[in-house]
């Protein structure tokens, strides 16, 4: 038979701290819901190649289509969602529009998220 220490709920759990008071503060519920949406725009597997090839170097939208190998309508959707969230950015030069990353923190994210997948394979 176990023997219960502490609170006695769970075994082991006896030295943690409550929660209340061991969790940090939350940010506002805004926030949580703009991380949401970003994470959200973050999360087609398109939209990370698009962020990944932004990591290395600008591009226009004919390098992401042959980079890619995506069509050019579905690569200028995904880079309108990734605008509209904020993460990208483009600069109009003559004809073309060259995009970036609006942003180093979000290639950062995604090379993570990345990596973390990669890590159980």
């Amino acid at each position: 038979m176990a023997t219960v220490t502490g609170s006695g709920a769970q075994p082991g759990l006896a030295d943690c701290a409550p929660a209340a008071a061991a969790a940090p503060a939350h940010p506002p519920a805004a926030v949580l819901t703009d991380a949401g949406d970003l994470l959200r725009a973050l999360a087609a597997p398109v939209r990370i190649a698009i962020v990944l090839q932004l990591r290395a170097a600008d591009r226009c939208v004919h390098e992401l289509v042959d980079a890619l190998d995506v069509a050019q309508p579905l690569i200028s959707q995904h880079l309108r969602v990734l605008k509209t969230a904020g993460v990208v950015e483009g600069e109009r030069r003559g004809r073309e529009v060259v995009y970036r990353l609006a942003d180093d923190h979000l290639a950062h994210i995604v090379v993570d998220a990345v990596a973390h997948v990669q890590e159980g394979k």
